[in-house]
């Protein structure tokens, strides 16, 4: 009735084993959710997009944190500085930059792209 208390035997020789295993299925873990995110960042531009009515048409780098960008909001296009905290809207084409391009016509005086567009409106 009143015995000894048994010892179980032991599943692994020492600590180490199932610290091991521990690490390896730790690792393992974050490495899936890091390849989940890199999967899901890579594919976000894809699919159906359902009307926003924002599209960026194009952007320029002037310096290291500061650019152009070029939006198509509905049927306008609008130029935007953009600076880290900080984004003002430059011009508004009064002639959208693609219709001018299909038509042969320049959308502003002397503008055939992006490029020239923003050359002339900096000087």
């Amino acid at each position: 009735m009143f015995a000894a208390p048994q010892t179980a035997p032991a599943a692994h020789a020492g600590g180490l084993g199932g610290l091991g295993e521990v690490t390896l299925a730790l690792l393992l873990v974050l490495g899936a959710v890091f390849a989940l995110a890199w999967v899901l960042k890579r594919l976000r531009g894809f699919g159906p997009r359902a009307g926003n009515g924002l599209e960026v048409i194009a952007h320029v780098p002037l310096g290291p944190k500061e650019r152009a960008v070029l939006l198509k909001v509905g049927p306008n296009q609008i130029l935007l500085g953009v600076a880290p905290g900080r984004v003002n809207t430059l011009y508004v084409l009064p002639e959208p930059l693609e219709a001018a391009r299909a038509t042969g016509t320049p959308a502003t005086s002397g503008a055939g792209s992006f490029g020239a567009l923003l050359k002339s409106l900096t000087r």
